[in-house]
């Protein structure tokens, strides 16, 4: 990834979204990509939450990171401090959804607590912190990128598998298979955008 200097905010939201996208470039996050885009419904409530957590997450990690392992030279715990942050950071936006919209944390169901084990999550966060993001605001700028990169692949997905679920395909390459191929032919799609 460049130098932020060089791209700026809504450089880096594009690029996190379209050239870097975690789950087509980076192939980060493919179990919710592939067996939650069958049903649009499920598809926007896991992008909703994931964009959220993306967004919290990146930038505690980067506070985290910058402020208490690296000057105690504590970097050998990054990963076991990040699990712990991504768990108490969608146990902490659960709660605040039930209280703030229970009708949306109603929505939202199984998903919430499910992004705690989306390996996307994690993934984000050491890209957080291996790119020696400058503040907090930059990773979340980051995080916010690359939630809305993972929620518009899941959005097209869901969308294409539902029209390709009344095609006439052979029976071995219905469901699932078909999906797969989709998914690799939206990844040859995003590579277009690697020249911006």
């Amino acid at each position: 990834m460049q130098e932020l200097n060089e791209v700026g905010l809504t450089g880096l939201v594009v690029a996190a979204m379209l050239t870097n996208n975690i789950v087509l470039s980076q192939f980060l996050g493919l179990c919710p990509f592939i067996g939650v885009s069958n049903h649009t419904r499920n598809a926007r409530g896991l992008a909703v939450a994931t964009t959220l957590v993306l967004t919290l997450v990146a930038g505690l990690t980067q506070f985290i990171y910058s402020y208490l392992l690296a000057p105690f030279h504590l970097e050998f715990l990054k990963t076991l401090v990040l699990i712990f942050v991504i768990a108490a950071s969608v146990q902490t936006l659960e709660l605040f959804i039930k209280q703030i919209s229970p009708l949306l944390h109603q929505s939202l169901g199984v998903f919430l607590p499910l992004i705690t084990s989306n390996c996307a999550v994690l993934g984000v966060a050491l890209l957080v912190v291996n790119q020696q993001f400058t503040s907090v605001l930059d990773a979340s700028i980051f995080g916010l990128g690359a939630g809305a990169g993972f929620a518009l692949v899941l959005l097209l997905l869901s969308q294409l598998r539902h029209k390709i679920a009344f095609a006439k395909a052979p029976l071995p390459f219905r469901g699932t298979p078909l999906g797969l191929i989709t998914a690799a032919i939206m990844s040859m799609a995003f590579m277009g955008f690697s020249g911006l």
